[in-house]
């Protein structure tokens, strides 16, 4: 035997030597599942693709890993959503140590095709449909500028590739320029029925029902084990809707407005406060909300406060805490990167402008609508000074004769800014020109307007 035949003998030899090996891991594996009592973990996902969604699979899969689960089963019925999420559940499951298996119980479209082609296993309903995976635009339903749809061809041919299927079926799910022999030509997006997906590797079986799932997969001996969100993760969830999200942006904004026009009432800014943290909180667990869109929120706010109360008139300081504080509540609803946006579709940036510019319009509406009337209300007269001391019933202004202009006193009360003063066992009304001071500290009267006194602390 010469060295090309002893070659050919040690190739067989190999090439026997893997085909034994993986037939035991596939008995292996399969005696496994005929084995004892088979952990299946359920979680749904039937709605869109957000960041709700986001975080209810993430938890989901923690939970299947604490009661080590055999097998993460999903339900899908989705048209898809936003691509920065689906790709983070895309990347949840590949980098999951245990098989995961999807059950298209309709569609998988768009998002949902590409979570689908990250699972291990795929199994569709008789008339489901998987593919359709075009990055569009949330406000119109336009197609998306290219660098999105190579984007999500880049994610599609690598998540394709994982799980051993066609990279350029994946590919052609989001290009209609794609062109595939017997498959799809050009200027058609691939969309496949249970059928087609069958014969092209993008789906194992159709099946009826998860436990027909379970049946072909000679599993008989099973625990189910649905996931459930927890009561305070349900009330994240609420709150990450973007129209609540909107609603509570109104009364923020409106809180705010009202509390800088009627200082002192206390309730609007109350109510803002509440809203503030209702809105924050769940975009910061679920990872949206940066610290530093947080702090640039707050330095807005205290702009707007600073050009309010100690700056005249409405001038730069204004105008960039207005820009500071509706761009940081733009920014905290969005996956962006600091201020890099290539991973965020278009459709998602709009969407949160939208909710935000809503939310502010909404607020001056409010305020213009039922601010005059609450200023009439009985409730507006308990925690505001109303009544005006007309001449007719005896109240007069106090002018005083003497001139006061540099004697010396004692602040009687706290004068922040103002208050009273003692000059010589007499009480006099009294202001500074912005600090505090202190009860019992000595003044000076610097001016004399009016009624009133102005001093300063004695140093």
């Amino acid at each position: 035997m010469g060295i090309k035949g002893i070659r050919n003998v040690v190739r067989g030899i190999v090439l026997s030597s893997i085909l034994l090996l993986t037939a035991i891991a596939w008995a292996s594996e399969q005696s496994k599942y005929q084995e004892g009592t088979i952990k299946v973990f359920l979680m749904e996902i039937r709605d869109n693709i957000d960041p709700r969604m986001n975080r209810y699979v993430d938890l989901a899969f923690n939970q299947a890993t604490e009661v080590e689960a055999d097998i993460v089963l999903i339900d899908m019925d989705t048209y898809g959503g936003a691509v920065n999420d689906a790709n983070d559940i895309r990347t949840r499951i590949l980098e999951y140590e245990k098989p995961v298996w999807v059950y298209i119980n309709n569609d998988a479209a768009s998002a949902g095709a590409l979570i689908s082609i990250a699972c291990d296993s795929i199994y569709m309903v008789p008339g489901a449909n998987i593919g359709a995976a075009t990055v569009v635009n949330g406000a119109d339903g336009s197609q998306a500028p290219d660098k999105y749809q190579s984007y999500m061809r880049s994610i599609m041919r690598s998540t394709a590739e994982e799980n051993n299927r066609d990279p350029l079926i994946a590919e052609g799910m989001v290009d209609d320029r794609v062109e595939i022999e017997g498959v799809t030509e050009d200027g058609k997006i691939i969309t496949f029925t249970t059928s087609e997906a069958i014969a092209n590797g993008y789906c194992e079986r159709e099946v009826a029902s998860i436990q027909d799932i379970l049946e072909k997969n000679n599993i008989v001996d099973y625990e189910l084990i649905r996931y459930e969100l927890s009561g305070t993760e349900k009330v994240i969830s609420f709150f990450l809707n973007p129209f609540v999200s909107g609603l509570l942006i109104l009364v923020i904004t409106a809180g705010i407005f009202f509390e800088l026009q009627t200082p002192g009432v206390g309730f609007p800014l109350a109510a803002a406060g509440i809203a503030l943290v209702l809105y924050l909180v769940p975009y910061y667990l679920n990872g949206l909300a940066a610290n530093w869109e947080i702090a640039v929120f707050f330095i807005g706010f205290a702009l707007i406060a600073l050009e309010v109360f100690v700056i005249p008139g409405f001038g730069v300081a204004g105008v960039a805490g207005i820009i500071c504080t509706v761009g940081a509540l733009i920014f905290i609803m969005l996956g962006n990167d600091n201020f890099n946006f290539d991973n965020v579709p278009v459709g998602e940036i709009s969407t949160a402008a939208g909710v935000v510019g809503a939310g502010v319009v909404g607020s001056i509406i409010l305020l213009f609508v039922f601010g005059y009337r609450f200023t009439q209300s009985k409730m507006f007269d308990r925690v505001a000074l109303t009544s005006s001391q007309e001449k007719e019933d005896g109240y007069v202004a106090t002018f005083h004769t003497l001139d006061l202009v540099g004697r010396q006193g004692t602040a009687n009360t706290i004068l922040r800014p103002s208050g009273r003063i003692e000059i010589e066992g007499e009480i006099y009304d009294a202001y500074t020109r912005g600090e505090y001071v202190e009860a019992g500290e000595k003044v000076v009267v610097i001016s004399q307007e009016g009624s009133s006194l102005k001093v300063r602390a004695l140093k």
